[in-house]
């Protein structure tokens, strides 16, 4: 075989036994999976990527009479319908018996399940043919949203449905720590859309799972469900002064507070109390789906081993306070929530665990920005960041280390 001169030229190689496939199905997934190698490479904007490409490609093969190249063309019209020249394709007169039937799927089912923490929750939908012996076996479209790096993580198409749901339902029943529910449509697509936006713009994509072979069959899936209502993809408003406030005192009246001796701390240790309740829920802030109630061994590690080294400066007494109050935090969130008593006991320990990491981080400051770097040497010189006089004296007299120009 002689090698592809375009990349066009490659797809048509890749497909060329297309019209052998036995359904409809198998034919979508085929598409979506060499549209996935436009999607991996692709810098930024990967859906508008594969819009470019779908449209250059039928472009390109317009005069193209084989079977094989008039069938993906058919496909890939199929799954990308936004891209131009998309609409005026035709099935070909060698089309096999599955092209009418080609996206031609109806929702059977539409369910969300996750851990109870909040952490992660998967979308699960359902789908058939009309003509389940040519379209092909009734299958599932799934998405894994990550609510802590607000995305959606990974997706998958696969079959048989009933096969997939059964699964799902089992794990979440032998699973105190897991939920499943039926989820509207309409929230569904919602969900999955607005986080798959922001996947789409990832310089580098989650190594594992499918995110890539099957994200176009993922967006011509959703593209069929209802159009969700505007309320389902609000942002969650940011809390007031006077709500944080109400907060932190309440948290400071609880049983959890009391617990870790939170309620009656020296005087000289307020500011310390006060400024570590404040990372907390700051950190909370932080996320694309705020929530400070949202506390889970994985929250707790992005914070104590990642996030306040990166943005916080500590003193001894700040770095001693923090992990007592990320525990009495943890334990009210998770009261106030409801979760299990597992859930409770799964986080603390958790936390527990990750202490001496922190204090080995706090200690060796390798995870400080250079921000948060300059404000440490700021301090442990003795100048105060927030008397702009000796700021100025200090930045003058470390000009040179700081990378400015030699003194005149």
């Amino acid at each position: 075989m002689a090698t592809p001169k375009t990349p066009y030229d490659a797809v048509l190689a890749a497909a060329r036994d297309v019209t052998k496939l036995d359904c409809a199905l198998d034919a979508e997934m085929l598409g979506t999976a060499l549209l996935g190698s436009v999607y991996a490479v692709a810098e930024e904007d990967r859906a508008t990527a594969i819009r470019d490409f779908v449209t250059g490609f039928l472009a390109a093969t317009s005069r193209r009479r084989t079977a094989a190249a008039t069938t993906i063309r058919n496909v890939f019209a199929t799954l990308v319908p936004d891209a131009a020249g998309a609409a005026t394709v035709k099935p070909g007169t060698q089309a096999p018996s599955w092209s009418p039937h080609l996206g031609k799927v109806r929702l059977t089912g539409s369910y969300a399940y996750g851990d109870v923490y909040g952490d992660q929750t998967s979308y699960l939908a359902t789908f058939a043919y009309d003509d389940a012996e040519a379209g092909g076996p009734e299958h599932a479209v799934v998405a894994l949203v990550d609510h802590n790096i607000g995305i959606t993580k990974d997706v998958f198409v696969g079959g048989p449905a009933e096969r997939i749901l059964g699964q799902v339902r089992q794990m979440c029943a032998d699973d105190e720590l897991t939920w499943f529910r039926d989820e509207d449509p309409r929230r569904l697509r919602g969900e999955v859309a607005r986080h798959l936006v922001i996947t789409d713009e990832l310089g580098n994509l989650p190594e594992e799972g499918s995110l890539a072979t099957d994200r176009a069959l993922v967006g011509a899936r959703l593209a069929l469900l209802p159009t969700p209502a505007l309320a389902a993809v609000e942002e969650i408003p940011e809390m007031s002064a006077d709500e944080r406030t109400t907060l932190v005192r309440d948290f400071l009246n609880s049983p959890e507070a009391a617990r870790f001796g939170l309620h009656e701390v020296p005087e000289a240790d307020l500011a310390s109390l006060h400024f570590c309740i404040s990372l907390v829920l700051d950190h909370g802030a932080s996320f694309p789906d705020a929530d400070p109630m949202r506390w889970s061994p994985a929250v707790a590690g992005l914070f104590l081993l990642d996030w306040v080294h990166r943005r916080a400066v500590l003193d001894m007494d700040d770095a001693a306070m923090l992990p007592r109050v990320v525990r009495a935090w943890a334990a009210y969130a998770t009261r106030r929530r409801a979760l299990p008593a597992q859930a409770a006991a799964q986080t603390d320990t958790a936390i527990d665990d990750m202490i001496p990491e922190f204090v080995r981080l706090y200690t060796t400051g390798e995870r400080r920005s250079p921000a948060t770097a300059a404000v440490a040497q700021l301090m442990a010189e003795g100048i105060d960041p927030d008397d702009p006089d000796a700021l100025d004296a200090w930045i003058e007299a470390n000009r040179q280390r700081l990378g400015g120009d030699e003194p005149a």
